[in-house]
């Protein structure tokens, strides 16, 4: 039988074959998923044998992941803001970017109610509620599917998060204090030059932006004016070249204190702005 650190290898040496990016880190996750493993206990037990079970089922999933099947499809699991969320196909994938998003609206959330337009898996809107002291939060999605996924996640994490299903504002009623979105940006043209495991595995409608990648900033910005309170704060996360479009937008809608912020990558990733002057 082989060892923990030979199947391991075995891994590596197969998603590289493929092109997998992050293979050894890919290689590991799955192993430890399948092993129910830690790297301390891998450090220790790399030489032991592995069950033959174990290691069937191990390469089955490596075999998924050749294919670019995204790491956290196989899974069914990814980490958001130190939080694990429930994911599949229905939804995004959560990304270490978007959580600049988030980091912005906890600065100013305490107290006040909070929507997430398009909230997917409801990773922003749990991970708000659960690390911030919203007086209200509300995930909003045209998807059943990807809702009820996030109420899920919101049981999973012990969170009050009311989701309504609805194209954008269509069936949202009264206003907020704050509006954060994290909405499809990305020019239509440009998807099909995506990595396969974005390209072919996540919801072409929770990427596709239109022609420009501004559509939905546009359509959510000119609805501000009925749902955001006087004074309130609007969050987007952006594409890394979107900023001085998104800032335009926002201004010709009569926005103040517009900012572009960026990442830990130093991209352009957030657009944060107020409603008026405060």
């Amino acid at each position: 039988m082989s060892t923990y650190n030979e199947i391991l290898q075995t891994g590596r040496e197969l998603l590289k074959q493929q092109g997998i990016a992050d293979a050894n880190v890919d290689a590991w996750y799955l192993l430890a998923h399948v092993c129910k493993i830690n790297r301390t206990e891998f450090l220790l037990r790399s030489n032991e044998a592995v069950d033959k079970a174990s290691e069937e089922a191990y390469l089955q999933l490596i075999r998924k992941r050749m294919t670019h099947i995204p790491l956290q499809h196989i899974t069914g699991t990814q980490e958001f803001m130190g939080l694990e969320f429930d994911v599949n196909r229905h939804v995004l994938v959560p990304r270490q970017d978007t959580e600049t998003l988030v980091q912005e609206v906890l600065k100013v959330c305490e107290g006040k109610s909070v929507l997430d337009m398009c909230t997917g898996s409801g990773c922003i809107a749990i991970s708000i509620a659960k690390l911030g002291k919203p007086s209200r939060t509300v995930g909003v999605d045209i998807s059943a599917e990807a809702l009820e996924l996030a109420v899920g996640n919101a049981r999973k994490h012990i969170v009050e998060v009311e989701f309504l299903q609805s194209d954008l504002f269509d069936q949202v009623e009264g206003q907020f204090d704050i509006i954060v979105s994290n909405p499809p940006y990305i020019p239509t043209k440009e998807i099909d030059d995506l990595m396969p495991e974005v390209r072919d595995y996540e919801p072409r409608t929770a990427l596709d932006g239109s022609p420009d990648g501004l559509l939905f900033y546009r359509r959510i910005t000119s609805a501000l004016a009925f749902h955001l309170k006087a004074h309130g704060y609007v969050f987007y996360e952006i594409g890394h070249n979107q900023g001085e479009e998104v800032r335009q937008i926002l201004a010709r809608e009569g926005f103040t204190q517009i900012r572009v912020i960026k990442d830990l990558s130093g991209l352009d990733r957030v657009v944060c702005a107020v409603k008026g002057d405060i």
